[in-house]
């Protein structure tokens, strides 16, 4: 939209989504390895504060903060969302099922189509 006006651009929200919860840590060897350490313990712990939250929703990221949440609720509309715990009883779970050789992936995925 800011690239190509409103008019242009159609924004489609599903009727419910999942909660993308990418882990995040400070692999403390390869830290040390490179001397970011503390840059790098900083950075996760600046990651889910408001004002970082606020950085992730002006570029179009639904912020974890409900507080920064409200300030952009006609940007992310209120739609149900769900994690891989609640529907797939966690991400081991999900992986065998889904992902694994022979699982639902393999079974409906049509290379070349």
């Amino acid at each position: 939209m800011k690239e190509l006006g409103q008019a242009r651009v159609e924004i489609v929200s599903p009727s419910v989504s999942i909660v993308a919860e990418p882990p995040v840590a400070v692999v403390d060897k390869v830290a040390k390895k490179h001397g970011t350490e503390s840059v790098a313990r900083a950075y996760l712990e600046f990651l889910y504060t408001d004002r970082s939250q606020e950085i992730a929703a002006r570029n179009f990221y639904r912020p974890r903060s409900r507080q920064v949440e409200k300030k952009y609720t006609r940007q992310f509309p209120t739609i149900p969302l769900f994690t891989v715990g609640n529907v797939f009883g966690g991400w081991s779970k999900a992986q065998a099922r889904h992902f694994a050789d022979g699982g639902i992936f393999d079974q409906i995925f049509q290379p070349g189509r």
